[in-house]
């Protein structure tokens, strides 16, 4: 009977066909490079084929143990799913969870967040992993990730979502702005004005490009910002406004005065915040729970979507 691959040799083999560096596998595995190498050469003695193409220069799979290594990521998530679910059969969201959230959310809803999940589950430990939704899913994917906090409408592939709740999309400006006269602000009078937004590769600047029906981008912007704090401060600088989720106005308008914030007619857009998780995921039971706590956290009593003292009322959907 043959010698199966170790779930050790996997590992090792998923690390170095990931960095394509033995010494960077070698460091993700937290094992010595030789450590490594010795794993990878067993690992093709026993399935009796080349892996890796080496040179001085550089380490690339071969054809073969692409399709290897691929299958091997696949066995080890199943392998811990496996632990996991043995594990929380005994105590539901309990020991370590890897949590992947977008950055125009992380910020606003992980400080509450961790506060509330701290008193209600106390051996639960959040290891979270803040990036653009893509890097989100395909971590998700290859088992790096247990469950994600993102937003829709986004094209987010095959997984199993919970709705957790809507976040409108408003519009900040200059306090100075003559739009700051209305109550409400229509998607027209956007076609005016120099519309800041938020870099490519986030999923909210496509939602705010919905949300104002900007055909045309470049022509409605010049400026393109790495983060919601940055769209803030120069909306407070008069370089022109912006569109920003609900969510994360009491945080980044605290340090300001000079920016206030109108909702968009004619529909009041928003996006909606979701719980992501494989489809053959065995803990889809236990992230339900969890996203219940998520949404009790967002909408208690200290909710995160309360309107900021500059923000006019926006009706509840």
């Amino acid at each position: 009977m043959a010698i199966l691959p170790s779930l050790q040799q996997l590992r090792f083999l998923c690390a170095l066909a990931e960095q394509c560096h033995f010494g960077r596998a070698a460091e993700s595995c937290a094992v010595t490079q030789s450590t490594l190498s010795g794993g990878i050469k067993e690992l093709e003695v026993r399935l009796g084929i080349t892996l890796f193409e080496r040179s001085h220069r550089h380490v690339m799979l071969t054809p073969l143990g692409k399709e290897i290594a691929t299958r091997a990521q696949r066995l080890l998530v199943d392998a811990e799913e496996l632990v996991g679910l043995a594990r929380n059969a005994h105590e539901p969201l309990s020991g370590p969870l890897r949590f992947g959230v977008i950055p125009t959310v992380g910020p606003y809803v992980l400080p509450p967040l961790l506060s509330h999940l701290g008193t209600a589950l106390p051996k639960l430990k959040l290891q979270v992993r803040e990036a653009p939704t893509t890097v989100l899913l395909d971590k998700l994917a290859r088992g790096e990730l247990d469950v994600l906090l993102v937003a829709v409408p986004y094209e987010l592939g095959d997984v199993q979502t919970m709705q957790i709740a809507e976040d409108p999309i408003v519009v900040a400006m200059p306090r100075n702005h003559p739009l700051g006269h209305h109550k409400v602000v229509n998607r027209d009078d956007l076609a005016r004005e120099q519309v800041l937004l938020i870099e490519d590769g986030h999923c909210l600047r496509s939602h705010s490009l919905q949300a104002c029906r900007i055909v045309n981008p470049v022509r409605n912007e010049v400026f393109q910002a790495t983060s919601l704090r940055t769209l803030v401060q120069m909306v407070a600088a008069n370089l022109g406004i912006t569109l920003i989720p609900q969510i994360a106005v009491d945080s980044e308008l605290a340090s300001t005065r000079d920016v206030v914030i109108r909702p968009l007619s004619p529909d009041r857009p928003y996006r909606t915040l979701v719980l992501a998780w494989r489809p053959t995921s065995s803990r889809g039971a236990e992230f339900r729970m969890l996203g219940n706590l998520i949404r009790e956290c967002l909408t208690g009593p200290k909710k995160a979507f309360a309107p900021d003292r500059d923000t006019a009322a926006l009706p509840a959907r």
